[in-house]
């Protein structure tokens, strides 16, 4: 069950004026992602709108905003350039239902693999990311088409709206909480900029200087169903499986990250399962009706959780108010200072960003400190899924080293004159070459006993050394004997046979990860 933190009228509440917010803040990234990826605006406008409603309504992460996303949109961008749109959108609807396919699977366990120095790398590089974005807020098109720093009375007017908006969120919750800070704010500034006629860029604005067209806007109707036209072939295959593939990858890391995010502020916890099968449903509707996909969206989510939101009603509340706009109410959205926006989206930073890790140098494991900083790094230069995957590769080599430097024995030579070996720490992959030197079977006696009482073998690969070892005592003229050896491993023990002598006492009863026993 969810935990909710408000009286059920509250929450209704919350979630309703949460999710206007979140809509607000909506429309200038779905709009700036649909040109990341190369596709008109109302593409990603769609996109956004059917994410966000069907990940609220079926999705395992009540509170959490989905829409189309800058990291799955640079993927996109080549095979639009390369093919078209539809192909697009047959590339959509086979990444959702290769995700569905992830969540029937119940892969999204695997998530909790992920360690908590990636997630700190994660959130870290994600706040970075989200900071930077905003500062191409601050550039104009110049006379010869490069973008230029905005200067004078414009760069000052800029700022004071930008802190004015961040002052806002700051300091309201403080004399009420009736209405969400951050949406407060943004009609405020823009009621402000409206009455003193102040010169600061717009929504508007923001849509000329991206299509080059005076009379860009973001109205437009209801998406419709249409099958993509592409070819029914193999050949077609071949082109959206690639993109389609890395697509679900993206879209799957990225949302359940955020689910985990989500779920340690909210002190409660979401089903990763269900959010994959949300997920790919949500796709495959978007490529049936012309939206561009999209995944989890941390900063709207962060938005969300921040103003109050915490239900599924606040995802169906910005879904439903950004079609609202599209269709109802695209001037008064056009209208709203950029300034306002970028203010929103500085406190998210401020919000996300874990300042804790500057004081847990030197106070945690320095390879910890470094997998955290390197995943920032490749989320800021890179991309987020490729930051997590390293992560989790250095984490996993680095974790397996230390294991390694555990393994060790100590032998000593008992009344009937047989050598024993107690070994400790465990036996895998990694231990393999510091278990080989701890024996000398040309020197050893006759008889030779090796406890793995206080030791675990944890792979094939431990399972083949044993077998390697007792194939080095026989050459010697030596017997082994084997103790506290599970019934796996014995099984597997197949070129020792009669050779190796096994305690059947005393074994424990663990099990031993192995292909040939799936």
């Amino acid at each position: 069950m969810f935990q909710l933190t408000c009286p059920g009228s509250q929450c209704v509440k919350n979630d309703v004026l949460s999710g206007l917010t979140v809509a607000l803040a909506l429309v200038p990234e779905a709009v700036a992602f649909a040109f990341v990826a190369g596709v008109e605006p109302l593409v990603g406008l769609y996109g956004a709108f059917m994410m966000g409603l069907i990940t609220a309504l079926i999705g395992g992460r009540p509170g959490m905003i989905s829409g189309a996303t800058g990291a799955m949109a640079v993927v996109m961008v080549s095979l639009v350039a390369t093919h078209g749109v539809q192909y697009l959108f047959a590339a959509v609807v086979l990444t959702g239902l290769l995700q569905i396919g992830a969540g029937l699977l119940r892969l999204g366990k695997f998530i909790r693999l992920v360690p908590f120095p990636v997630m700190l790398g994660f959130v870290n590089g994600l706040a970075i990311v989200i900071f930077l974005a905003q500062l191409k807020q601050f550039e104009v098109p110049g006379v010869d088409g490069a973008s230029t720093w905005l200067s004078g009375s414009s760069l000052w007017v800029m700022l004071a709206l930008v802190a004015l908006t961040m002052a806002i969120i700051q300091f309201l919750p403080r004399i009420t909480v009736a209405i969400p800070a951050s949406l407060a704010a943004i009609v405020t500034v823009t009621l402000l900029v409206i009455a003193f006629g102040l010169d600061a860029r717009t929504v508007q604005d923001v849509l000329r200087d991206m299509t080059g067209n005076p009379a860009a806007t973001i109205a437009g109707g209801l998406p419709s169903f249409s099958i993509p036209a592409v070819p029914l072939t193999w050949q077609t295959l071949e082109i959206i499986l690639p993109y389609s593939l890395v697509l679900a990858g993206v879209g799957l890391i990225e949302s359940l990250l955020t689910l985990n995010l989500i779920d340690e502020l909210t002190e409660t916890r979401g089903r990763g399962n269900r959010e994959c099968i949300g997920q790919g449903v949500a796709n495959s509707v978007n490529g049936l009706f012309g939206g561009m996909g999209g995944c989890a969206m941390i900063g709207q989510s962060l938005i969300n959780i921040n103003s109050g939101g915490r239900g599924r009603l606040s995802g169906i509340t910005a879904a439903l108010s950004l079609l609202a706009f599209i269709l109802f109410a695209s001037d008064l959205i056009e209208m709203i200072p950029v300034a306002a926006l970028v203010g929103v989206m500085f406190v998210v930073v401020l919000g996300t960003f874990e300042w804790a890790s500057f004081r847990m140098f030197g106070k945690v494991p320095l390879s910890d400190t470094l997998v955290s900083v390197l995943v920032a790094a490749v989320t800021v230069v890179s991309d987020l899924a490729i930051a997590v995957i390293i992560g989790v590769i250095v984490s996993a080599l680095v974790f397996a080293w230390e294991h390694a430097k555990q393994m060790g024995a100590k032998s000593f030579i008992d009344e009937n004159g047989t050598k024993i070996y107690e070994l400790h720490g465990p036996l895998f992959f990694g231990s393999i070459h510091a278990f080989n030197q701890l024996f000398d079977p040309r020197n050893d006696p006759d008889d030779v006993v090796i406890d793995f009482y206080d030791s675990r073998v944890a792979d094939h690969s431990g399972l083949e050394a044993i077998d390697a070892l007792a194939d080095r005592y026989l050459r010697a003229g030596k017997t082994l004997h084997l103790k506290h050896l599970s019934q796996e491993c014995r099984t597997l023990l197949e070129k020792a046979g009669s050779l190796v002598e096994v305690n059947l006492l005393e074994d424990p009863r663990y099990h031993v990860a192995d292909d040939r026993l799936a």
